[in-house]
């Protein structure tokens, strides 16, 4: 069983920058790609970011790419996501997800296990 915490959301305004940490425990962490998600008021849960087991591939869903990077510290059981240029429409719960499989996967049901999620607000 994997534990995930998601931490480092807040208020930030336009254009302004957030880093989100998501700490594993209880599971052997490189085994797991892992994922960021997001779910903003009234709408659906959506695929942010992935990055496979070893940190080599990723890849990132349309609204994000150029301003988001996901990356991984397998030493330290964390994956992160750096976000720039931070836009209202990014205002979410965004969560963590962690997969079983050596693929860069972005459907959420093929995800094992997933942190409370963490609140992001971009004011403009």
């Amino acid at each position: 069983q994997v534990q995930l915490v998601e931490s480092g959301g807040g208020l930030v305004q336009a254009m302004g920058s957030l880093r989100l940490s998501c700490a594993a425990s209880g599971g052997t962490f490189g085994n797991y790609a892992m994922g960021w998600f997001r779910q903003a008021p009234g709408k659906e849960r959506e695929f942010v970011a992935v990055i496979t087991r070893s940190g080599r591939d990723t890849d990132y869903a349309g609204s994000v790419k150029g301003r988001f990077t996901i990356s991984r510290d397998n030493a330290k059981n964390t994956v992160y996501l750096q976000m720039d240029s931070l836009k209202p429409e990014d205002t979410a719960v965004y969560y963590c997800a962690a997969g079983n499989t050596p693929y860069k996967i972005i459907y959420s049901y093929a995800y094992d296990y997933w942190g409370p999620g963490t609140q992001v607000t971009v004011s403009s």
